[in-house]
């Protein structure tokens, strides 16, 4: 088996999550800048096993796309064509913020770091990556 990887994708940040090989447990592993993304996974596949990606489908409440999916679309068409041989899988992400800023918060950690809009995206793509697993 190989890992997972998920990616809270934004237009200025995307925040990074995978599981171990064994697909049992999801973590952060870092945000990045956006423009970086494609370059930073081209290096992560050449040195770990990845069998799929899980990227976030924001949506609204009433079920339709919000409008960051116009941001995602043209990017998974080329994260298709970069990666050909592995799968994306979409998995939503509604609310994935705010539980981040709470997972935050039960942790005990500080206003400050709280602030941290990079930790929260990585966080999130952890929630991301958790809720496919649980639905797998």
């Amino acid at each position: 088996m190989g890992r997972i990887v998920a990616l809270d994708f934004g237009k200025v940040r995307t925040g990074i999550a995978v599981t171990d090989e064994m697909q049992l447990i999801a973590s952060g592993l870092t945000t990045i800048n956006t423009k970086e993304l494609l370059n930073f996974l081209r290096t992560y596949v050449e040195q770990e096993n990845v069998e799929k990606f899980v990227v976030g489908e924001p949506k609204q409440m009433n079920n339709q796309p919000s409008e960051s999916e116009a941001l995602i679309i043209p990017f998974l068409r080329t994260l298709e064509g970069v990666f050909p041989k592995i799968p994306v899988v979409r998995q939503d992400e509604r609310f994935t913020s705010k539980m981040a800023v709470q997972s935050m918060i039960d942790s005990g950690m500080g206003k400050q770091k709280r602030k941290n809009k990079a930790l929260i995206d990585e966080i999130s793509a952890t929630i991301i990556l958790q809720a496919y697993l649980n639905r797998k």
